[in-house]
């Protein structure tokens, strides 16, 4: 899969933008504040309906005006298809594939891309959340249909943390509460089905991250990792806080899972009605990395840390180019080369050489390998210079994917499909309404 032009109103800095791409690498460069982080960020929130850089999409929306479209005209398997989202600032968002109008959470069945920004070093050394939230958006990305799961888990959680916070504050004994059996119920329902799929989910990656690593890093430091389950083992302390060492014993088979759930609410239901919370659960999860042996929280330098969050996002793109009906997702590195030595920035090229589309964001042009420049796009105050010959096609507002779209900021359309209506927050993939922009559902 890659992009072949990229067309953007009112988002960010751009009141315009008519981007051209090529295949293989694209080269964004600018200096920082002129706009390049802001382009891949719209083909971001095409494939995860979300920004790597804010959880909300008010952000994205050009200061003064109402809403923001990103389009884009992509080519899957020799086939062309125009994604359309618009940004509304004070209405539900609205999506269209080919003119024909989607729920925007529909949208990352069409797009996928996955993205390497400085921010994903706290994958390594961040909060477990950070971690569920890598688990739940690739979850999304190769199985839309799941971050509806997430949602509903997110939205259980909420009414039975409301129940609980009630009970504690009447003191009414845990025998009084039938009401939690229900909510208990459809919670383990949900969070089974999610445990189950981040678990399978991290076997699938596992030995791509060991492979990525080494490519990245130049050296096997037998990079690990796998799932820690707050119903395996003990209940933190601290709201974010990863569950103890019990909790990565053996995996529990998939079939015995919602018991295991059960028996793990039983056993904190006394300390859920003191502290008004549900103590375990997705939620409460972990992804537990580890190098040579010790975790990488913690003990892994800025380099092994760094390696280890490359390696993570290479490997996820290696997990949905094997998935993929559509071709190769497409890779964006944002602002990444600058952060890396010589040695890591040639094999981080040598990683993304065979991947269809890469995109690249750059300050300094000599921090990026020259073998990733051949097709360079300059930012100046948000505007793009010289996009047109650098990629081989003509910069101009009758591009194809740029008319009889979305209807512009000024002027939107109505749409008698109901489904247009959704708002794009509904598509996360956990933690609020969505797990783009957060790890798990919310706790509190």
């Amino acid at each position: 899969m890659r992009v072949l032009h990229l067309s953007l109103t009112d988002f960010r800095n751009y009141a315009s933008a008519e981007v051209p791409l090529a295949r293989g690498p694209n080269l964004f460069v600018g200096r920082n504040g002129q706009g390049k982080t802001n382009l891949v960020e719209s083909l971001g929130y095409l494939s995860t309906l979300g920004s790597h850089r804010v959880s909300s999409d008010q952000a994205m929306i050009r200061q003064g005006t109402d809403a923001a479209i990103v389009r884009a005209r992509l080519e899957s398997e020799g086939r062309e298809l125009l994604a359309e989202v618009q940004i509304n600032r004070s209405s539900a968002n609205r999506a269209q594939v080919n003119r024909a109008a989607i729920k925007p959470r529909e949208l990352p069945r069409y797009f996928s891309s996955v993205l390497f920004a400085p921010e994903d070093l706290a994958l390594v050394r961040g909060e477990p959340s950070g971690r569920r939230r890598f688990l739940d958006q690739l979850l999304a990305i190769l199985a839309p249909r799941f971050a509806g799961v997430l949602q509903d888990y997110d939205r259980v959680l909420r009414q039975r943390n409301t129940l609980l916070k009630s009970a504690r504050a009447s003191r009414v004994g845990a025998d009084q509460l039938s009401t939690l059996d229900v909510w208990d119920d459809r919670l383990v329902e949900l969070g089974s089905e999610i445990l189950v799929a981040r678990d399978r989910l991290a076997t699938e990656l596992a030995p791509e991250v060991e492979r990525s690593y080494a490519l990245v890093a130049g050296a096997d430091h037998a990079a690990r990792l796998s799932t820690v389950s707050s119903i395996r083992g003990a209940v933190p302390s601290d709201d974010d806080e990863a569950p103890g060492p019990e909790s990565r014993l053996a995996a529990i088979a998939p079939a015995d899972v919602p018991q295991a759930f059960r028996d793990a609410l039983a056993r904190v239901r006394r300390g859920e009605l003191d502290r008004g919370l549900t103590l375990v659960g997705p939620h409460r999860d972990d992804l537990f990395l580890e190098l040579n042996g010790l975790p990488a929280r913690g003990y892994a330098s800025h380099g092994e840390s760094w390696s280890f969050a490359l390696a993570l996002k290479l490997a996820s793109a290696q997990v949905v180019r094997s998935r993929s009906t559509t071709g190769d997702p497409v890779i964006v590195l944002d602002d990444v080369f600058a952060e890396l030595d010589a040695g890591r920035r040639e094999r981080l090229a040598d990683a993304v050489a065979d991947f269809e589309q890469v995109l690249i964001t750059a300050a300094v042009e000599e921090d990026v390998p020259e073998r990733l420049a051949a097709h360079t796009v300059r930012i100046v105050r948000g505007t793009v210079v010289d996009a047109a010959a650098e990629a081989g096609a003509p910069v101009a507002s009758d591009d194809p994917a740029a008319g009889d779209g979305l209807a512009g900021p000024h002027e939107p359309a109505a749409s008698d499909d109901p489904a247009a209506g959704d708002d794009a927050g509904e598509a996360g993939a956990s933690d609020g309404a969505d797990a783009t922009r957060d790890s798990g559902p919310d706790p509190s």
